[in-house]
């Protein structure tokens, strides 16, 4: 069965409707190319077509995107070359658009041709837009919900299918530039006064306001297929669109740090299909999309940020239990963790019991979804009824009786486990056994944890990463005795707030703190052997990193780091690795420099809580070494600190499915994204150079850098991780 279907009016307008089957939303997959590219021709060669309306049969949305298999095909077209099967299939794509733009005009004097016209009822990503910029004339209904946009950038992509050329000719490269770098979304509104769409109109008369426009025998030239046309801003020979390049240039560089090769490709697009006719900009963009493409950088992305990603959104590891979709959730401790948990659930539609010793404390955790209902109404997100709707589903009190028939509480007490036993007790004695009891930790075990609960089986650790409003990963910690059924309540749980779970077993640190904590010492362990500070830090920025190791110690309080270095030496005895880090922590402790929060850190602040640049008594303690190490050195020791706890995770059996070790990275630390994460990243090194790379680090800084006997036995057996244990259930 067919994605399209034509039907043409007794006015001679077709209406071309797109409805993939099987899907709540439309994608472009091989046989839809193929379709659409079909009916065109058909309507074209019709003298009794006066032209054609685009448009969806799903309700509220145009198409969300392209079936990326369609690029596994093309690579495989083309058997050992799949660079050329790419830009082959890429080109061919590209025809039919060009097809639809021209829509049969003269090609010497742009006589003649049909009116084209995109009618989007809603949401419309990716190709879903690409496909309207071809058309003549974009009309998007009025529908407030919608999202219009070219999110590629966001997973390692740039818009490859004209997107980016036809957006820059459109409207310029300055304007542009949020749109194809940042991959920014907006409402049909906005994205009209951006410039994006042509007209917005009510829901109810978009078919009919695009009829009346194909009728009109309106000009469908594009502005570049005149003679003359010139590029809005200026092409990069005017001299402010050369402003505007070399400024764009300096921005992607600043941004990414040249750790993403999508961003400098799409760039470089622009650029170069600028300065060319438009059917050699097309040609441009191709052979650069087809560079991205052949990247492994590229597949790791989307197969961690898009694939994988979405199939642990979509419940790939959840038990085969009954729905446990979450009506009355009770959250335990009002402070910025349970309020944010509170905010969450009320706007997901829970009704939310929120809790604390004081009424004051209780009505203050309320207060933070006021506040943040209040900034939304100020940026015309939210509206007033809004706020009182979802204010309205909370209830702040201090009576424990309020939890009676909760079937989730959420505990974010005091990282205590005296206080957390206490609150587990006294929430058992009013709930029943139904009732999925979850605590919000970021290292106290699961499993001791639940020995002061009725039943272990109904017990759980969430784990949120602050701010909870902000934060997309969830992390889930299965205990010793955790049952299935909470696995699934929890899992529920975090699809009702839209966020994206991993499940890990219980163990010390869990996953994600697993790695992070390695990540921050070993930038703290190269200070006191005398690195430059600004190499460290910048070396990880350069990686993709969002902050580096000294920064993020700041944010995150250095306090924080001695308390937790002091509770895992007593639990861990001789085996304690890291007494070099604890000297430098606890002397910034003794100093008083706690980190962003007392304005004093590895960091000086301003008044106003800005950077200022690195204490300078931190070289007066540990003297910089008069031979500093190569920037790649410092950069494997940072990685390496990292994916060797996912690897020993891996190998112990904490994670049990590399999409979420790769997933979880990327969204709870931001592990330098352009490399699909810690898993991905040793598969684009390959196994046997990770397990000699580890060979030398170990020698020349210790063993904590010893290569682990899993990924001894993969090197030697030629082996990549997702070769070995994704199978077809995660591999791009």
């Amino acid at each position: 069965m067919t994605d399209f279907t034509m039907e043409t009016g007794a006015d001679g307008v077709a209406i071309i409707t797109w409805d993939t089957q099987g899907k709540s939303m439309n994608v472009m997959n091989q046989q839809g190319f193929i379709d659409l590219d079909a009916l065109i021709d058909k309507a074209l060669a019709d003298d009794a077509i006066k032209g054609v309306i685009l448009t969806s049969g799903k309700e509220g949305s145009f198409a969300g995107g392209m079936d990326l298999n369609i690029i596994a095909r093309m690579k495989e077209s083309a058997g050992d070359n799949p660079a050329q099967g790419l830009m082959d299939g890429l080109m061919q794509c590209h025809n039919i658009l060009r097809k639809i733009e021209r829509a049969g005009m003269d090609p010497k004097t742009n006589k003649g041709g049909k009116p084209i016209a995109a009618a989007l009822p809603g949401t419309a990503l990716g190709i879903g837009l690409e496909i309207p910029l071809a058309c003549h004339r974009i009309f998007a209904a009025d529908n407030p919900k919608a999202k219009i946009g070219l999110p590629e950038i966001m997973v390692g992509i740039f818009p490859g299918m004209g997107g980016t050329t036809r957006l820059v000719r459109k409207m310029g490269a300055m304007a542009a530039s949020p749109l194809l770098l940042e991959g920014k979304l907006n409402d049909p509104k906005k994205a009209k006064q951006a410039g994006v769409v042509d007209e917005v109109v009510p829901a109810d008369q978009l078919i009919e306001k695009a009829r009346e426009w194909v009728l009109s025998e309106p000009n469908i030239v594009k502005p570049w297929d005149e003679k003359g046309y010139k590029m809005p801003g200026g092409a990069p020979y005017h001299p402010a669109g050369f402003m505007t390049f070399v400024g764009a240039s300096a921005m992607v560089h600043g941004k990414t740090q040249g750790a993403f090769p999508a961003a400098k490709a799409l760039l470089s697009a622009v650029y170069e299909g600028a300065l060319v006719p438009f059917d050699t900009a097309i040609k441009i963009e191709a052979r650069w999309f087809t560079n991205v493409l052949m990247n492994p950088s590229s597949s790791a992305m989307i197969r961690s940020l898009f694939i994988n990603k979405e199939a642990l959104e979509k419940g790939a590891n959840r038990p085969d239990v009954a729905d446990e979709t979450v009506r009355k959730v009770g959250v335990m401790g009002a402070g910025m963790m349970g309020a944010g948990i509170a905010l969450v659930s009320a706007q997901a539609g829970m009704e939310v019991v929120l809790i604390d010793q004081k009424q004051e404390a209780a009505d203050r955790g309320k207060s933070y979804t006021a506040d943040y209902m209040d900034k939304g109404i100020k940026r015309g997100k939210a509206t007033e009824a809004k706020k009182d709707e979802v204010l309205g589903r909370i209830t702040a009190t201090t009576d424990y009786a309020a939890l009676k028939g909760c079937d989730l509480i959420i505990e974010a007490v005091f990282e205590d486990p005296a206080v957390k036993a206490e609150v587990t007790k006294a929430v058992d004695a009013v709930t029943d056994d139904n009732c999925i009891f979850a605590t919000n930790t970021s290292t106290l075990p699961i499993t001791e944890l639940a020995k002061a609960s009725k039943n272990a089986e109904n017990f759980i650790g969430i784990h949120f990463f602050s701010p909870v409003e902000k934060m997309m990963l969830v992390e889930i910690i299965k205990g010793r005795e955790t049952g299935p059924r909470a696995v699934a309540k929890a899992l529920d749980y975090v699809r009702q707030i839209r966020k994206t779970p991993i499940v890990v077993n219980d163990a010390r640190f869990f996953y994600c703190n697993r790695c992070i904590i390695p990540y921050i010492n070993e930038g703290i362990r190269m200070v006191a052997e005398g690195v430059a500070p600004a190499l460290i830090d910048n070396a990880a920025r350069q990686l993709g990193f969002p902050v580096g190791p000294l920064q993020l110690v700041d944010e995150t309080s250095i306090d924080l780091g001695a308390k937790i270095a002091r509770a895992t030496r007593a639990a861990m005895g001789d085996d304690y690795p890291d007494a070099a880090v604890d000297e430098v922590i606890f002397w910034m402790e003794g100093e008083g420099r706690l980190g962003r929060k007392t304005a004093k850190g590895f960091f000086d602040y301003d008044d106003k809580g800005k950077r200022q640049g690195y204490w300078s008594g931190l070289e007066e303690k540990y003297p910089r070494a008069e031979d500093q190490p190569d920037l790649i050195t410092v950069q494997h020791r940072l990685m390496f600190a990292q994916v060797l706890e996912a690897v020993r995770a891996l190998e112990e059996g904490v994670l049990e499915d590399i999409r979420e070790g790769d997933v979880g990275a990327i969204l709870a630390w931001g592990f330098a994204p352009w490399s699909g994460g810690p898993f991905s990243w040793l598969d684009i090194l390959g196994t046997p150079y990770a397990a000699d790379r580890c060979d030398e680090l170990a020698e020349a800084f210790g063993p904590r850098f010893a290569t682990p006997a899993l990924l001894r036995e993969m090197a030697d057996k030629g082996q990549s991780f997702y070769g070995r244990f994704a199978g077809e259930k995660a591999a791009a």
